[in-house]
């Protein structure tokens, strides 16, 4: 699905200080912090967007947030433990694109989240099409810095990088080691030496990721995930074309989690009354040893 640090948005609020919100003033409400997400985020609100609220009651008094990738149970538990109840999440909770629930209604797990959420008051509120639409895209703006490739990036909202010149095996280890990812795969020559990368964050679609991979200015493309008889049989010929193309799949949670741990800094020059801290979800794989 669809930086470094740069400049902050400024907080454009006066009434609220780094001290936090006034003496004596109401709590802030979950409705409250989306309105000025939406008047912080620096594009028009679309009417059309699956960033809306998915559980709990938005005008809930605000003790916390956690801004995290996913909100699975865990994240859900970590949250209630911390004494947060707002989860701003950037892809779905309920196991599909527009959290549609009217096949799971009797399903056990499905009920199970679903209840814990009630129990604790959590309020959860997707981020996705508008992060992205941010300028620059606010979760390619995580990633870069997560990546340490803040300077070799072309221009602040292009993912496209020249890399000191190394090799597909030393860059990919790389990368696992800096996104601590487990279960990291990639197709090309061990040792093709090269220099641009481009980056392709979480399941951009075999269409956009074909046309990066044809473009002169991309050796190799990290992406999230693929179907494999697209993309990845893409690479595969050309590879054995003797073109010099790779692929890095990095898994779609390490390809763009580091985009809502900026959030979390993001909203801090903003929403001054609650706390506020990234919780990660985690990649979901291992591999036996």
């Amino acid at each position: 699905m669809k930086r470094s640090l740069l400049t902050l948005i400024p907080v454009g609020l006066a009434f609220f200080g780094s001290g936090g919100a006034a003496a004596g003033a109401p709590p802030i409400t979950a409705r409250q912090v989306i309105e000025r997400i939406q008047k912080n985020v620096g594009i028009p609100w679309q009417a059309e967007t699956v960033d809306t609220f998915k559980a709990g009651d938005p005008d809930t008094p605000v003790t916390g947030i956690a801004t995290t990738f996913m909100a699975t149970m865990e994240v859900l538990q970590r949250t209630a433990a911390s004494g947060k109840n707002l989860i701003i999440v950037h892809e779905p909770v309920f196991y599909n694109h527009r959290d549609e629930t009217a096949g799971f209604e009797t399903d056990a797990v499905y009920k199970a989240k679903r209840a814990f959420i009630a129990q604790h008051g959590l309020v959860i509120w997707r981020f996705h099409d508008h992060w992205h639409a941010h300028k620059p895209d606010g979760v390619l703006t995580g990633m870069t810095h997560a990546l340490g490739w803040e300077k070799y990036q072309r221009s602040a909202n292009e993912p496209l990088y020249v890399l000191p010149e190394t090799t597909l095996e030393r860059l990919a280890a790389d990368l696992r080691n800096r996104l601590k990812i487990r279960a990291i795969r990639v197709i090309g020559d061990p040792g093709m030496k090269l220099t641009k990368a481009g980056l392709s964050m979480g399941a951009s679609g075999a269409d956009a990721q074909i046309k990066a991979l044809e473009r002169d200015d991309v050796e190799v493309l990290l992406i999230g995930e693929t179907t494999e008889w697209e993309t990845i049989a893409y690479v595969r010929d050309a590879v054995t074309e003797g073109k010099r193309k790779a692929l890095i799949l990095l898994g779609h949670v390490p390809s763009e989690e580091a985009g809502m741990e900026y959030c979390a800094r993001w909203l801090k020059t903003f929403v001054t009354e609650v706390p506020i801290e990234f919780i990660p979800a985690g990649e979901p794989f291992w591999g036996p040893k």
